[in-house]
């Protein structure tokens, strides 16, 4: 009794976490420009709008662990590739504060 309390309080757990790396995703895939993932040459965001809404729908409604594995990958996909990408064509690239003659060891002189 006490190892089915546990393999459910787990299947919870990992579930929850597959939900909320793809509600996640959505929501930075919607609130991204739709010229920025062209200038990032990646898919469209309806296209990544779909598959991540497919990703949340399967985490919510379709308990099967292999569809929920393929939402986590394809939310996975969208925050190591696509997302990094985005930021970076559209200004949003992690820099904080600095010149814009700085390298990735300080600030350029040209060899001065």
């Amino acid at each position: 009794m006490l190892a089915d309390n546990f393999d459910f309080g787990l299947w919870m757990i990992v579930n929850l976490v597959f939900l909320v790396t793809s509600v996640a995703a959505f929501v930075m895939a919607a609130l991204a420009r739709e010229d920025a993932y062209r200038a990032a040459d990646k898919k469209t965001k309806p296209f990544w709008m779909v598959i991540l809404g497919v990703a949340v729908a399967v985490n919510l409604f379709i308990p099967m662990l292999f569809l929920s594995i393929a939402g986590l990958i394809a939310s996975i996909v969208f925050f190591v590739d696509v997302r990094p990408a985005l930021q970076q064509v559209s200004g949003g690239g992690g820099r904080r504060g600095g010149s814009s003659s700085d390298g990735p060891y300080g600030p350029y002189n040209g060899g001065r």
